[in-house]
């Protein structure tokens, strides 16, 4: 069997502050935790750890261990080429922002690694790459999104905040977030090995659409993280956790994250 290395990366623009983000990002990973993630048969997260380290990837941060029971949730050319076994993915998390790394691994279908560092630009500032290849600039108002994943609600032409204002975004929103701010940029270099010749274009694809999906959707859910604290994000995680271990034993079903857990 063939084994393959993609080495990718990706830069992702956002009319908001660094510290906006990263409210933002982890508000969106417990929703999709406690989301779609975790619905239909053979679905489910199991969050095995989460908690504070010190000495680790980045100096201190927040380490998580979760098992995803991924079921249905992976496209089908994809699916088809796993093992049943392969339907269940680890996910290793070292968080100590704004420099995350993530290690996920997949029975029989290989292992990813994802570096994220996300870094405030304001003005023509040139995008500094981590790797030696050109980076991919991932644009959430331009960029095409496919039909079946398109929502009215998550869309950054007609999505205006009614707690911040902001918004709708046009397609010259970068020349004016450039000259009045705020802008950054979320740099995130990929690392994916898998074992199927011939997927890597494919791959490219699927980690392109996924990220762009999650950062339009950061965006138009603002309102939602606004107003939220840090210490909001670690009550909404312990709640997150709570409610998946009683999901996993068929006793939960609820609404969105965060719904009824905050404000």
């Amino acid at each position: 069997m063939q084994v393959t290395m993609l080495i990718k990366e990706y830069h992702i623009l956002l009319p908001m502050s660094l510290e906006e983000y990263q409210v933002a990002q982890l508000y969106m990973i417990q929703v999709g935790t406690n989301g779609s993630e975790s619905s239909g048969e053979g679905s489910g997260v199991e969050i095995l750890a989460n908690r504070p380290y010190s000495d680790g990837p980045g100096g201190s941060g927040q380490y998580t261990h979760k098992i995803y029971h991924v079921g249905s949730h992976i496209p089908s050319w994809f699916r088809a080429l796993l093992p049943k076994a392969a339907l269940q993915v680890e996910e290793e998390s070292w968080k100590a922002y704004p420099y995350t790394r993530t290690r996920c691994s997949m029975a029989g279908g290989g292992t990813g690694k994802l570096r994220n560092i996300g870094s405030s630009v304001q003005g023509p500032t040139p995008l500094p790459l981590l790797c030696g290849s050109v980076g991919n600039t991932i644009d959430i108002v331009r960029d095409p999104i496919s039909p079946n994943e398109y929502k009215v609600e998550e869309d950054p032409k007609l999505y205006r905040s009614a707690k911040t204002g902001r918004g709708p975004l046009g397609d010259d929103w970068l020349e004016g977030a450039m000259a009045s701010g705020p802008l950054m940029c979320a740099y995130k270099l990929c690392k994916v090995e898998f074992r199927y010749w011939g997927m890597q274009s494919k791959i490219e694809q699927f980690i392109h659409d996924v990220m762009l999906r999650a950062h339009r959707q950061a965006w138009c859910w603002q309102d939602e993280w606004t107003e939220l604290t840090m210490e909001d994000i670690r009550q909404l995680e312990e709640e997150t956790a709570r409610m998946l271990a009683q999901k996993m034993q068929g006793q939960w079903r609820g609404p969105r994250a965060g719904s009824s857990v905050l404000h």
